[in-house]
């Protein structure tokens, strides 16, 4: 076993877990080990599940420990369970946060998508977690991803990421700078989840982050991803339907699918919002008859030869 490491905010642990039910069989919920890819936490950085920084900040390198928790220290642990899992299943934990995170996203969809999990959440139980730490790092012994960061970090590397995300943007590289506006939209709602929903700071984060998922849109857009595209605008009129950006983005995603009246009414509120937007929305309304009268001639084409009677067929 190893010797005692120092442990301060900052310092990156990384580490095994198994974890399991305090039932006869002690089944397993969750073990790293079989997954092949260990856990890492910044300590002092707000991670879900305290208690795993308290526990771990008493070990040694190397050192296996067991302990038992009861559901005053395991009621979230469904919530870290699953972003694990989905890291694991090769599943972009960015996107389940993308919209809300942790308790926000659980009673939006009532469901974490695993069945053990849903039932932990419902009915939380004491659980056996086996340690195992592998590595120590002091803050100056990494290089520091977003997540971290503490509040003051995230928010100063915002405008960075949103900067390099509209360069790539504009050399044509969607894909590559969706990643850069998402990043910077998961270091807004980090800091944003610790405000008071509605007041002066909560809605200067809020802006901002409409304004980095109004750019992703655009990505998303010259990517082709339609349907997401009027998932996200939605999400944002729903909550402020103010915002013009977001029903010009969701008509445009609406034409490429042929939502005519969907279009139409879009842009209708487009020009509500912002009368200066009439030239730009005359020559997308252009562009929507000529596809829809497009759809309509190749729709009546495929009906006709779907339908027409066999010539010389007859009866046998």
């Amino acid at each position: 076993m190893g010797d005692m490491p120092r442990f301060i905010t900052g310092t990156k642990v990384t580490f095994h877990f198994r974890t399991q039910l305090c039932d006869d069989e002690r089944t397993v919920i969750d073990d790293s080990k079989v997954v092949g890819t260990p856990m890492e936490v910044v300590i002092g950085n707000m991670f879900k599940l305290e208690i795993w920084e308290t526990l771990l900040c008493s070990m040694r390198i190397n050192e296996v420990a067991e302990f038992w928790c009861d559901t005053t220290h395991t009621g979230l642990y469904p919530l870290v369970s699953k972003s694990m899992r989905r890291i694991a299943e090769g599943k972009d934990a960015v996107e389940w946060q993308i919209h809300t995170c942790g308790m926000a996203n659980m009673f939006a969809y009532h469901t974490l998508g695993y069945p053990d999990l849903d039932e932990l959440m419902k009915e939380p139980k004491p659980l056996f977690f086996i340690l195992e730490l592998i590595k120590v790092q002091q803050p100056s012994e990494y290089n520091r991803e977003s997540w971290a960061l503490n509040d003051q970090e995230r928010l100063n590397k915002v405008p960075m990421l949103h900067g390099q995300g509209n360069k790539l943007y504009k050399e044509g590289l969607f894909e590559e700078a969706t990643e850069k506006y998402k990043e910077a939209i998961v270091c807004l709602k980090n800091i944003q989840s610790k405000e008071k929903a509605w007041e002066a700071p909560w809605l200067k984060l809020e802006k901002m982050g409409h304004t980095l998922t109004l750019n992703y849109c655009q990505c998303l857009l010259r990517m082709a991803e339609y349907y997401e595209v009027i998932e996200h605008t939605s999400d944002i009129i729903n909550q402020h339907p103010g915002v013009m950006k977001a029903y010009y983005l969701r008509a445009k995603a609406h034409i490429e699918v042929w939502n005519e009246a969907e279009a139409r009414q879009d842009y209708s509120r487009v020009l509500d919002l912002d009368p200066g937007m009439k030239k730009l929305v005359k020559r997308d309304l252009a562009i929507l008859t000529t596809r829809m009268e497009e759809k309509n001639q190749e729709d009546k084409t495929t009906y006709k030869g779907m339908f027409e009677p066999a010539r010389g067929g007859g009866l046998p």
